[in-house]
């Protein structure tokens, strides 16, 4: 049982978070390829439910994943932790799998990842929950966040991507040829990717995981300068978590895929806030905020899983926001004697 320190919990349930992300990457592997995406969702839901039924906190799941295409998921308002008394409070955002489909296709950019932030009394909700099931992001790094709060005229998310790539070349020091452009290969992105290619700069086109995606701006040697597309809205605040630690930024807007679905959600917020633009600091409120994802396959944010003879090696990043602190995890598992807990079969496992 893990025992977590009065003081500051945030420094020991980070390795937790970790260790469900690991287990969870750990547990998919052998679907990777196998066309059953879902079973892959499936297995990583059982071990991140059964490392947390070992741990006493009392974590909520604020920002929950599947629901959009009825696969298994761990979803809004559970509850993972023993929840025992005197447990720290914390809310949780996840995706078990980023990448389902490419998980199934045995394509590259699949993680397990997951958010946390500490909730002391009497606080509202650390993350924000967006209702619509896609959202509109915008994702730079420091570099330009750093060039903006010099005098350089901001990013807006309705410019025309000629305009904001100017100064994104203008913010790195480069010119606009020299830049790469990632977004999702959707048709709705149909715009955006000619406009990427008329301006002469680099695309980047993925078929799943933008959490990869938009993170990456903000890592030194990724080779990605631009995030710009329509993906999930989960994945935006677990992006703005990791962004709040690497000192990126994000705008965020919600996209109402339809008339029905802008009916739904305006029954619940205002037209303000439907077309409100959302930053880093809008999603993931206050000081405490941790990240972590691990490779499931590769990916521009980390390696995947690698399975060598008896053994695995998973790469993990670990972040968290109030010390700035970020940490790169290679870990190797002996198959022979490694096993996970799993909420399924409520003990350990073999993998």
């Amino acid at each position: 049982m893990s025992s977590l320190s009065a003081s500051d919990p945030e420094r020991t349930i980070e390795f937790e978070f970790v260790r469900a992300t690991e287990n969870a990457a750990l547990n998919v592997i052998h679907w990777l390829g196998r066309g059953e995406k879902e079973a892959a969702d499936a297995a990583a839901c059982d071990a991140i439910y059964g490392v947390f039924d070992l741990v006493d906190i009392a974590g909520e799941v604020v920002i929950g994943e599947g629901i959009k295409d009825n696969a298994p998921g761990i979803f809004l308002g559970e509850q993972l932790g023993t929840w025992r008394v005197g447990s720290p409070r914390f809310d949780i955002a996840l995706d078990p799998v980023d990448g389902t489909s490419n998980t199934a296709n045995g394509l590259p950019n699949a993680i397990s990842v997951m958010a946390g932030s500490e909730r002391l009394g009497g606080e509202e909700h650390a993350m924000r929950n967006i209702p619509t099931f896609y959202s509109t992001k915008m994702a730079y790094g420091p570099e330009v966040v750093a060039a903006i709060e010099k005098g350089m005229d901001p990013l807006r998310i309705d410019d025309p991507l000629e305009v904001t790539l100017k100064r994104v070349a203008e913010a790195l020091g480069k010119r606009v040829p020299e830049l790469v452009v990632m977004t999702l290969n959707r048709p709705r992105h149909a715009d955006v990717i000619a406009q990427v290619r008329k301006c002469g700069a680099a695309l980047r086109l993925i078929t799943d995981g933008d959490i990869t995606a938009a993170v990456s701006p903000s890592l030194p040697d990724s080779g990605v300068d631009l995030y710009w597309g329509i993906g999930g809205s989960p994945a935006g605040i677990l992006t703005a978590a990791a962004l709040k630690v690497l000192g990126g930024e994000m705008l965020l807007r919600m996209w109402p895929r339809d008339a029905e679905e802008r009916a739904r959600v305006l029954k619940d917020i205002s037209e303000e806030e439907l077309t409100r633009v959302y930053h880093v600091h809008d999603l993931v409120r206050g000081q405490s905020a941790i990240f972590c994802a691990t490779g499931i396959s590769d990916s521009s944010l980390l390696p995947g899983v690698r399975l060598i003879g008896k053994k695995a090696i998973t790469h993990s990043i670990l972040m968290r926001a109030k010390s700035r602190t970020v940490r790169y995890i290679r870990a190797v598992h002996d198959l022979e004697k490694k096993t996970i807990h799993l909420r399924s079969v409520q003990s350990d496992a073999s993998i």
